[in-house]
């Protein structure tokens, strides 16, 4: 193997994995100014449509990269298409019920100014790359490099693999292995920062001998991703919805619909090797199995790729290595089961709370000790989410076990095939025998017993309606623990006196969001108008009052003299610690010209913004905030709450601040 020198530059960020994750913290880096870049395995792009669910909070994230959320919504199906989740026997057969989990506020933007979206994760990728094309960023191979020539900022280096990592005082070197011309080479780079968002399976985290906790393989499933727009149309026409859960004598599986109009599905089966083998699953056997759960042949099926997974839901047991310098993000830190869409999310959210930290440090705002928050708070939501998607999952089971097919007892009988009678019988005869239990089994789907005039199969049907009308089925969307996530310890000062229990657990339950300025929790949505800017009539988000553009915070207080003063003394603070930083000053109404340019002189950061109402009798910004107009909110460069005074009152507000800024940044 050849040996190649990189080259002498040192790169601050290097980023390996181009997944959603890897590329959408490469985009916030590059917003804040910080250099980076990013090293990718694969010589090109998956097109396996994998995630497809985006919640509020990533879309908010999104929102802030000139204009990403916006082009999503555009060209996301229409939400007709994708509102339902499904239950029937095939997809031409009886329907066994259906969960529409679109509600009327879930579009209204009141608590948000932007909602979730239904959108494939490879062409998220397409978007991301464009975004990052219009920053200038290259996307390039090795084969048309110089061998002397290191890795640039702002470029995508593609099919190269992280083979060792070696870390000193002064940063990490990263070796790869890639191929040129039939040889395998190998390449070495060096950096400052190392972040692992290299997935599920990362090479980061293995050679970092960082283990995971939680339970491993919970399912082991084989993804079928093919096109059918005779099946879309089909669909449409007859019974729109993102995901159909398909059950009878022959098959069973569940078909995500990424996009009906244009035809393109992946099919998820259960996988139960040895006894089956992977090279079962050929382009062919694949279509007979989708023809068995559609209930008739479709004549453009096309098999495009087909791929084994196992499911885990687990947590790496440290996100942050080597004096923290090489950090884990995304599927590299947590696996969780696909129920409930929370692990592209999550990930994008790890993202969004590092890339300020980083840029804090590498920008000379923070010492690299504020980089320990971002483990302290993440790693507390990766395990809640952990928990609710495990949560998630298993209502997803109690469906099938109300008709009689129990997965956890199809799991025991597997295992215990291949604990006992495994060691003994051929493989075929092992094959046979459980094949011939699954057979007997899905016999418990037969028209003969799953109907009305059967008393088994009438109890069985009952139960059914009644899981889907106490809404204990597999949930779509999770409001409260979307937006209401709150980190409870890290840059932030706790105040002692939130709404929220500290031992909160998932009830897998959908709840509807209520806003909080605790702290640790994301700022509210609400309207308002720039007082510069009324004639225009343009409304924003105070989530737009944070800048993404740099790191800086946001102070918001009311238009009365004790919050000016706070105001005053804020701004020299942070222009003694040199921390940047901008007041918001939310007035109720437009009464009059502004006094804040008088009573904040000589600083000139802040802006006027004023309400805008729903109606009269909505709930006033303080009122929202479940403060009065004495309190203040300082909000971190993520749109997080690092500390709130709900009194106004201080007796020194300098000594108070710089307390605040010291704790929150780690000083």
């Amino acid at each position: 193997m050849s040996k190649i020198n990189g080259g002498d530059s040192v790169l601050p960020v290097l980023i390996v994995g181009a997944g959603p994750v890897g590329l959408v913290l490469s985009i916030l880096l590059t917003k804040l100014g910080v250099k980076c870049a990013v090293l990718e395995k694969n010589k090109t792009f998956s097109k396996h449509p994998q995630a497809h669910f985006i919640n509020n909070r990533s879309m908010e994230v999104f929102r802030k990269i000139n204009g990403l959320a916006d082009e999503i919504m555009r060209s996301q199906p229409p939400v007709e298409f994708w509102r339902k989740f499904i239950y029937c026997t095939s997809l031409t057969g009886p329907i066994l019920g259906s969960v529409n989990h679109m509600q009327p506020q879930d579009f209204d933007r009141i608590v948000s100014p932007v909602s979730v979206a239904h959108f494939s994760q490879y062409k998220l990728i397409r978007l991301l790359i464009k975004q990052l094309e219009n920053i200038g960023f290259q996307i390039t191979s090795e084969e048309l490099r110089p061998d002397d020539v290191g890795l640039a900022e702002r470029e995508v280096l593609l099919g190269h693999e992280c083979t060792s990592i070696k870390t000193t005082d002064h940063g990490v070197t990263v070796t790869t292995s890639f191929l040129r011309e039939g040889k395998h080479m190998e390449k070495n780079f060096r950096c400052d920062f190392l972040i692992g968002t290299d997935g599920a399976g990362s090479t980061v985290r293995k050679l970092m001998s960082i283990d995971m906790s939680g339970e491993k393989n919970l399912q082991k499933l084989i993804s079928i991703h093919f096109m059918s727009q005779d099946l879309g149309q089909y669909l449409i026409n007859d019974r729109p919805g993102m995901l159909f859960f398909i059950f009878n004598t022959e098959a069973i599986g569940v078909l995500v619909a990424h996009d009906l109009k244009q035809g393109e599905f992946v099919l998820q089966v259960p996988f139960y090797p040895p006894q089956q083998k992977f090279e079962d699953f050929s382009f062919k056997m694949c279509e007979i199995l989708i023809f068995k759960l559609v209930g008739r042949e479709l004549a453009d099926i096309d098999v495009m790729d087909v791929k084994p997974w196992v499911m885990h839901a687990e947590v790496a047991e440290r996100f942050l290595s080597y004096n923290n310098r090489i950090i884990l993000a995304g599927d590299a830190a947590h696996r969780f089961p696909p129920a409930g869409g929370f692990g592209m999310n999550t990930g994008i959210q790890d993202a969004h709370n590092l890339a300020w930290k980083l840029a804090s440090v590498i920008n000379g705002i923070a010492p690299p000790s504020i980089l320990s928050t971002y483990e302290m708070e993440r790693k507390q939501i990766a395990r809640f989410n952990t928990a609710l998607s495990l949560q998630n999952f298993k209502a997803a089971m109690a469906v099938p076990a109300a008709l009689g097919l129990d997965p956890a007892i199809a799991n025991a009988v597997h295992k215990t095939i291949n604990n006992t009678v495994g060691s003994i019988l051929p493989s075929e005869l092992q094959r046979a025998f459980l094949d011939g239990i699954f057979r007997i089994g899905r016999a418990q789907l037969s028209d003969s017993l799953l109907n009305e005039n059967n008393p088994l199969g009438s109890r069985r049907l009952a139960k059914l309606r009644q899981i889907f009308e106490e809404g204990k089925s597999l949930q779509l969307q999770f409001p409260a623990e979307d937006l209401g996530f709150r980190y409870r310890e890290g840059a932030l000062v706790s105040d002692g006196n939130s709404l929220s229990s500290a031992s909160e657990t998932p009830t897998g339950q959908r709840r509807d969001y209520i806003p909080s300025t605790d702290p640790g929790s994301r700022l509210p949505h609400m309207k308002i108008q720039l007082l510069s800017e009324l004639t225009r009539r343009e409304t924003f988000s105070t989530l737009d009052l944070v800048s993404g553009e740099n790191v800086q915070f946001l102070l918001i207080i009311a238009p009365i003299e004790e919050s000016y003063n706070l105001a005053r003394a804020a701004f020299k603070v942070a222009e003694e610690l040199k921390v940047p930083l901008k007041v918001a000053v939310i007035w109720p109404t437009i009464d009059g010209i502004s006094r804040s340019e008088k009573a904040l002189s000589p600083w000139k950061n802040f802006v006027d913004a004023v309400e805008v109402k729903r109606s009269p009798s909505s709930p006033s910004w303080w009122d929202l905030c479940r403060m009065t107009d004495r309190g203040a909110i300082l909000v971190r460069p993520d749109e997080h709450i690092a500390w709130r005074e709900k009194s106004g009152t201080m007796n020194d507000p300098i000594y108070e601040l710089k307390k605040v800024f010291h704790v929150v940044l780690g000083l």
